[in-house]
Parts: structure tokens; sequence; C-alpha cells
């Protein structure tokens, strides 16, 4: 295949086509005597692959995949794959756990039960259930966003159901790409009779963002399988 049949059958551009492979996206094409590349049909699979890994994680790290997918034994080429689904099911989760979060602010009352201790979390758990550094936690309190409670004696930090709900909220805020003062700003607002609208419009964006690209990734799956199958056996040589 020619270069700009290649680009005809993948949807991109003969130009996107030759970057790619200079990037490493796709293999080498061969050479004719005379200079000319020749592409075949794995050329296009790889262009298609990329094209839903990266709606699926961004481009920077498609690329980064494809390159090394090639040179990985299927298993590790596979499991990789196999990340990216994990990855966007649990965005996913915590989106819809900041949701839940969201309508238990709005519900509370003055008059709910008082927290157990069952009910609050150490700064290491709450890092682990947000998948954040528990450095990023104290960022944000010192930010504003997030108020844990404390253990006196040993300065120890723990949070509450309320830190807890704030902490759910801020991680998807952040994910979704609002910068520290926009969050603390939504995060302000949420106990105003109108702030909840908007937090929860961006969460809804944010669980849209995330179906579209599960969608993509799902749409390069037969593509993304013949890149994983084309790359060496378990007892290739490394």
């Amino acid at each position: 295949m020619r270069t700009v049949d290649v680009a005809r059958e993948s949807g991109y551009s003969v130009q996107q086509v030759r970057d790619l492979e200079r990037l490493g996206v796709i293999p080498s094409a061969a050479r004719s005597s005379n200079g000319y590349r020749s592409y075949t049909a794995a050329h296009v699979q790889a262009l298609r692959a990329y094209r839903g890994l990266a709606g699926a994680v961004g481009p920077v790290e498609a690329r980064q995949m494809l390159t090394e997918l090639r040179t990985e034994t299927i298993a590790v080429a596979a499991a990789a794959i196999g990340a990216v689904h994990v990855r966007l099911a649990r965005e996913r989760d915590e989106a819809l756990r900041a949701q839940q979060a969201l309508r238990a602010i709005q519900g509370e009352t003055d008059t709910s039960e008082p927290e157990q201790e069952g009910d609050t979390m150490t700064i290491t758990q709450l890092a682990a259930a947000l998948d954040v550094r528990p450095s990023t936690l104290r960022f944000w309190e010192q930010e504003g966003l997030v108020t844990p409670e404390r253990v006196t004696s040993l300065r120890v930090r723990r949070y509450g159901l309320a830190a807890i709900r704030a902490a759910r909220i801020a991680a998807a805020l952040r994910a979704s790409g609002y910068g520290i003062p926009a969050v603390r700003d939504i995060m302000d607002s949420l106990h105003r009779l109108d702030g909840p609208g908007e937090t929860r419009r961006i969460l809804q964006r944010r669980l849209d963002d995330i179906a579209v690209r599960t969608v993509a990734l799902l749409r390069a799956g037969t593509d993304l399988a013949a890149v994983v199958t084309s790359v060496p056996g378990p007892s290739a040589a490394r």
C-alpha cells in the first residue's frame, strides 16, 4: 500500500501517517529501491488502534503505549490494554461516588445523626480510595478544599463523612480539569441554595466524557487485538 492508500483507509492525512511512523506509533514501512514507502494492512490497523486509544487516554500516552506494546510479550501487551479498561471503570466509579456525595451534602440537615468512629478515614485510607497521594490531600487542606478532623494527641489527620464527601467531589472536579481556584469556588458554593446545580452539571459532563472515552476504546478493540497479537510470544527472545 502507498502512503496515500494508508491515509485514505485510516482517516489520517499523508503527513500524519508519516509523522506517526516517525514517532513509532506504527512500524517502519518497507522501502523500495527507489525509496518509496510500502505499507500493509497491519499499518492501517495500528493507526486505527491509535485513534481509539488516543480517544481513551490522550494522544501522548497512546503514542507511548503503542510504541511499547510492539516490544512486549503478548501477555504484557494484553495486560496494558486491560489496565486502560480498569482505569476508565475506576474513574467512572469515583465520579458516581462524587455524585452520591453531592446528593448527601444537599440532603444534610442540622438534625443529622453524629458520626461514628467507623465513619472516619485516615489520610492514607482516603488517599487510596481516591487514587491520589497523601501529599495531595495535604495540599487540598492548605488550599481550603477539604478540612480533616485531627486526633489531637498525635496530630494524626482523620476525615469524617463531610470531609470524605468533599474530597470525592474535589477529586472529580480536579480530574475534570478544573484548577484549584475554580474548585475552591465550586466547593464554597455547595451549601448555597443554587450552588449544587453547576456542580451537578460538571459531574455529569465528567461521566459523559468517561463514556465517550470508553466507547472509543471499545471501537478500537479489534485493531488493538491485532496489534497485541503481532507482538512476540512468551518464549520469544527479549
